[in-house]
């Protein structure tokens, strides 16, 4: 790219779905039920999974994380989009945007991780069960989560740095609802090769290895369950597994459409549509998907509730 008059950028403009403005009020009140539903289905399930004992396994420590990690993405990126829907100038400041991007895209890239590390222990507990509690032991199931947490942070604050120490030339309107990466390269000035390498190189390791991993484990997940006798042991690990397959499949599948596909210079709609999906759809199934499909989540919830009635009838 040619450089251009080069001017300090202290703010940008946020356009995404610009086009359709009948549907700025639709988007706004789906986007904050959605974030309602969000907060209160992931406080819920970190809660529950906090007061039963039983829940206090390597599974449910992985799945507090994930319900977590979704609670901070979609507070980095849905109230700045409501806020953005009901503006008259649509803009957040240079900083804002920094942060908003470094919060989205290492919390997005932990999921990654942190979806293959419950891959990898749905697949020892399956496969491995009698020496699973050895394996799946303390020191290295809170050691995962964290490397998870680490490598997360670690790619978004490279990429969010080298993005945006570069020329954005006065150019600072954004045709999408937040500060993404891919939309912010598109205004950059300079060479922007490195970053498109790296981006590439983190897309391979972050999604698709992952991606590849936790398929290959669900080939041997299926092998062990097909060999289980009984029935009821069957359809238990069944439902173990697809809960995990169901996240896994929505999530994925957003992500490699938002950064595998080939690029264009102009944003489309169905970009965007995507991108809402990525970012506030997915965060809102995976505590209904982990509860409602899940018995041990609803027998704690019973227990607690149970619990608590009692103790204010006393």
């Amino acid at each position: 790219m040619q450089m251009g008059n080069c001017s300090a950028v202290t703010e940008f403009f946020l356009v995404g779905l610009s086009k359709y403005p009948e549907l700025q009020l639709f988007l706004f009140f789906l986007c904050l039920i959605m974030y309602v539903i969000i907060l209160l289905g992931n406080c819920l399930l970190i809660i529950i999974s906090i007061l039963d004992s039983c829940l206090h396994t390597p599974r449910y420590f992985f799945l507090r994380n994930l319900s977590f990690l979704d609670i901070c993405y979609t507070s980095s990126s849905i109230p700045p989009m409501l806020i953005i829907f009901r503006s008259e100038t649509k803009s957040i400041s240079f900083i804002g945007c920094a942060l908003q991007m470094v919060a989205s895209l290492g919390l997005g890239s932990t999921e990654c991780v942190l979806l293959a590390v419950m891959a990898y222990d749905c697949f020892v507990a399956l496969c491995n069960p009698l020496r699973y509690p050895i394996i799946m032991n303390r020191v290295l199931y809170v050691h995962m989560a964290a490397w998870s947490w680490i490598i997360g942070c670690m790619n978004s604050l490279v990429q969010t740095a080298l993005t945006m120490v570069l020329p954005f030339c006065g150019n600072n309107t954004i045709d999408h609802l937040t500060c993404e990466i891919l939309a912010l390269l598109k205004l950059i000035c300079s060479d922007i090769s490195m970053n498109v390498l790296i981006m590439t190189a983190a897309s391979i390791v972050l999604l698709v290895i992952p991606l590849l991993l936790i398929f290959i484990s669900y080939i041997f997940n299926l092998s062990s369950i097909l060999r289980i006798n009984s029935t009821e042991g069957r359809k238990k690990a069944f439902s173990t597994c697809s809960a995990h397959l169901t996240v896994v499949i929505l999530f994925y599948g957003s992500a490699l459409f938002m950064y595998m596909k080939p690029k264009s210079k102009d944003t489309k709609a169905s970009d965007e549509i995507i991108g809402l999906s990525y970012g506030v759809v997915t965060p809102m199934l995976n505590p209904i998907i982990y509860s409602l499909r899940n018995k041990e989540v609803k027998e704690a919830l019973k227990k607690v509730l149970s619990r608590h009635l009692k103790s204010w009838k006393i």
